[in-house]
């Protein structure tokens, strides 16, 4: 932004104090001589030592050159001391614009950590310091998402490049295979295409919000995935209350979706079992998800709502997803104000809690 240039807040401190400075000198003057010209008599006073003189107009006289010099030397103290009085009261600030300016021109691991106890000055930086630091998480974040989300749609396109040549190569060859291989590459471009999507109108947050009951939504994904989980030999408990919530029915049915496709997909390779609960709570209503599966360490969990990353790392089966699904269920909790809780299982599988706000105390 341009702005006409103007005195600096140092400057204006200096003047502020000089002046305050000066209208307290003129004013102790004034009163002493209100003193002098109206409360002391005018004539000859006798004193220990003889006759004294009082006459108002030589008092007046012989005064205004100590008034004169008086008030010099307040302005030229008001001055100084105003200006070394304001550039010690004003180094911090001078300490936080570099900051501001270094984290301008992109450099976000600049912090100020101003020293000495808490004041105004000293929140301000705090307070700035915790924003470089989630600007810095959140920059490297993006990074990261970038190059994964560059590294999975490159995949697809180079395997439909490979078949491309193959068939050009060969013309002879029957292209039935080739096919159906380049329409399930494609599909998998599709599907991460759409989730891409999906993230980035959940971080926007352009939906519509409606009283919504988990209860139901949790029903609507079961009933959903209930082919998918018989052709793994899964089976699927539901239970729970009413759930009342505020929030995108869409969105919330994909983030439960997720959940239970997640754990059909990653469930014991056998008479494996995931339940679905939801429960309502005075001020929260909560989505639980659990299946049995492989013991998974904390470190594992930590990592399974960052994008692509699938169970141990960036692996694919043939059941594998685009790696957005656990990604996408945290972003759209955090956008309807809620929590995603994730939790290894002592005897193996994960639990996944979803808190979000309670639309209203359940009866």
């Amino acid at each position: 932004m341009d702005r006409e240039p103007g005195l600096s807040v140092r400057l204006k401190l200096t003047l502020s104090y000089a002046a305050f400075l000066m209208v307290a000198g003129a004013l102790l003057v004034t009163a002493v001589l209100v003193f002098y010209l109206y409360f002391l008599p005018d004539g000859w006073i006798l004193t220990g030592s003889g006759n004294f003189l009082i006459n108002r107009s030589l008092l007046v006289r012989a005064f205004a050159p100590i008034m004169v010099v008086v008030m010099a030397f307040l302005l030229v103290f008001g001055l100084v001391g105003g200006w070394l009085l304001a550039g010690r009261m004003l180094s911090p600030l001078t300490r936080i614009t570099h900051a501001t300016r270094v984290a301008a021109n992109g450099s976000l691991s600049h912090r100020i950590r101003l020293p000495g106890r808490t004041d105004e000055f000293r929140e301000l930086a705090d307070a700035f310091d915790i924003m470089l630091a989630r600007l810095e998480a959140h920059d490297a974040e993006q990074r990261r998402f970038a190059a994964n989300a560059s590294h999975e749609l490159r995949t697809p396109l180079a395997i439909t490049q490979t078949l491309l040549d193959v068939a050009r190569k060969d013309p002879n060859r029957g292209s039935g295979g080739i096919d159906e291989r380049l329409r399930a590459v494609n599909t998998r471009a599709i599907e991460l295409t759409e989730a891409l999507l999906l993230l980035s109108r959940v971080e926007q947050q352009s939906f519509t919000r409606e009283e919504v009951d988990l209860s139901l939504i949790a029903e609507e994904a079961t009933e959903t995935l209930f082919s998918l989980a018989e052709r793994h030999g899964v089976t699927i408990e539901t239970s729970g209350d009413v759930s009342p919530t505020f929030g995108s029915h869409a969105l919330l049915l994909q983030t439960t979706t997720n959940l239970v496709h997640n754990a059909i997909v990653h469930n014991l390779p056998e008479h494996g079992t995931v339940r679905v609960t939801t429960s309502a709570h005075p001020k929260t209503a909560v989505l639980v998800v659990e299946n049995d599966g492989e013991k998974l360490s904390p470190d594992v969990v930590s990592r399974l709502v960052e994008p692509f990353q699938r169970g141990t790392g960036r692996i694919r089966t043939h059941h594998a997803g685009v790696g957005l699904g656990l990604a996408i269920v945290q972003s759209v909790t955090q956008a309807h104000g809620g929590t995603l809780t994730l939790t290894p299982l002592d005897a193996g599988g994960l639990r996944a809690s979803v808190r979000l706000p309670a639309a209203r105390r359940p009866r």
